[in-house]
């Protein structure tokens, strides 16, 4: 399995490369319900920028989009510098859906962890409610409205990138 013994980081996108509230429409698709300044994928340069020292971190996608869209589709709406450090997604489609959907979004992502067996990982994620506790030290909680963005959230993310290296 792709992963396996590498240094991973399971991205959300909601919540995280941008303003939480994503509204779904069978006919536009994906789109912001947010105050002026909010885009799609705003934070996409920041976490590019921050990743730019670690090239062999991978990404898996723990993002509904994945779901949605499917990984290879979802990982398209990334910028390349992103999209080329997509190696999955911690659902795809031979899994039962109702069973993955009602896993909190930390089960879904120890899920995946328990399956790829990387060497080490980070979360970033708005959703915060029912993480297991033994993720609390790779979980990033990020702003739901300013993403990874906030000085806060930036901070630890670049220290536990740091650490993970000197481990």
């Amino acid at each position: 399995m792709k992963g396996r013994g590498e240094l991973l980081l399971y991205l959300d996108y909601d919540g995280v490369l941008h303003h939480e509230n994503v509204v779904w429409s069978r006919h536009l698709g994906a789109y912001l319900s947010a105050p002026a300044g909010y885009v799609l994928f705003q934070h996409c340069d920041l976490l590019i920028e921050v990743l730019e020292p670690y090239p062999q971190i991978q990404i898996v996608l723990s993002t509904s989009w994945s779901r949605v869209y499917g990984c290879a589709k979802a990982a398209k709406m990334l910028p390349p510098k992103l999209r080329t450090r997509v190696i999955g997604a911690t659902w795809h489609w031979r899994m039962d859906k109702i069973r993955f959907m009602q896993k909190s979004r930390g089960e879904q992502v120890w899920g995946d962890v328990s399956r790829r067996k990387p060497r080490a990982w980070i979360a970033l994620d708005d959703d915060y409610e029912n993480w297991p506790t033994h993720c609390n030290d790779h979980y990033t909680r990020t702003h739901p409205t300013e993403g990874v963005s906030d000085p806060e959230v930036l901070a630890l993310l670049r220290a536990k990138l740091a650490e993970m290296f000197t481990r």
